[in-house]
């Protein structure tokens, strides 16, 4: 079964939770789902081509209709003449957004939370805070669990807190009400928060 682990104040391992039984066998693509929502939510849809009536230039037919020996042409703002339209091109008003309903989200998350412990790399511990603000300090917090990359998950996100994690690159800390699947599935170990941890198994049930 998989199992959290419980960190002390020295984030050294205490003990273990087993996680509940609905967090297993979940099927996997509800993460595929959700990241792939996620993803595309965030694409800048700033591709954008000028059509026929947005090009300049072609107000007269460029050369006469018979005698030339050459194909009709209306106007050189067709696709086929350099400087010309664009046929069927990318606009900026297409809507990427991709659903996922509230039953997907959560099964998505607790797959992802699932997958973390089951690789050891999720973690549960009392407390999330730096009093002094001192990104060294928060630091060593990221430095003792000897982890590639982290994500902390605080159940009310401090201006201290955050300004102490701000600036180290491997670590990010939310608040509760931000953990999603995508940012669980995109960092290497999870760090939460008793309070928001009991708050999720509750929710699982």
């Amino acid at each position: 079964m998989s199992a959290a682990i419980v960190l002390n104040e020295k984030m050294e391992k205490a003990s273990e939770i087993a996680l509940p039984e609905s967090f297993s066998g979940i099927n996997p693509h509800n993460l595929y789902l959700y990241v792939k929502s996620a993803q595309a939510a965030m694409r800048a849809n700033t591709a954008s081509v000028k059509g026929r009536s947005e090009v300049s230039g072609g107000g007269r037919k460029p050369f006469k209709q018979k005698g030339g020996g050459r194909a009709r042409q209306g106007s050189i703002r067709a696709p086929q003449f350099t400087g010309g339209a664009v046929a069927f091109g990318p606009q900026n008003n297409r809507n990427y957004n991709q659903k996922v309903n509230k039953k997907q989200k959560k099964l998505a998350l607790n797959y992802a939370l699932n997958e973390h412990a089951q690789n050891g790399t999720l973690f549960v511990v009392d407390s999330i805070a730096v009093e002094s603000g001192k990104t060294k300090d928060a630091y060593a917090m990221f430095k003792a669990l000897n982890q590639r990359d982290t994500l902390f998950v605080k159940e009310l996100l401090d201006e201290k807190t955050f300004l102490a994690f701000e600036n180290i690159q491997s670590t990010y800390v939310i608040e509760a009400n931000e953990l999603n699947a995508y940012l669980a599935a995109n960092y290497r170990s999870i760090v939460i928060e008793k309070a928001v941890w009991e708050n999720l198994v509750s929710e699982a049930k």
